[in-house]
């Protein structure tokens, strides 16, 4: 029998899909070197997603009028988390050697 996580409901969904859209343009194969320079750059662990939200790393991904950190500040406790997993998720996807080159941000202390 295979593992199968328990679906959630989104509380706040317009809130919710907005943050995972900015997430995704964030990973995406464009953009996602530019993000772990800026990363890089501010000195934020990749794992760390509220220093990202608070340094600002995810600005310019996303619709005028609010932030990533706005957004996420507006989620429920669970949507929050969810969020955040879904975030951690989209780490795992970025391709071994941008990882390699960027191992430095990836290194658990």
């Amino acid at each position: 029998m295979a593992f199968e996580q328990a679906a959630i409901k989104v509380e706040r969904a317009e809130e919710f899909g907005k943050l995972e859209s900015i997430i995704e343009r964030a990973f995406a194969v464009d953009e996602v070197e530019r993000f772990l320079e800026q990363v890089d750059r501010k000195g934020i662990r990749i794992r760390d997603f509220h220093a990202a939200l608070k340094q600002r790393v995810f600005a310019g991904l996303g619709e005028a009028g609010w932030s990533a950190e706005q957004l996420y500040v507006s989620l429920a406790l669970s949507d929050q988390a969810q969020i955040r997993e879904f975030y951690l998720s989209k780490l795992e996807t970025v391709e071994q050697a941008l990882r390699h080159r960027f191992k430095k941000l990836y290194q658990y202390y």
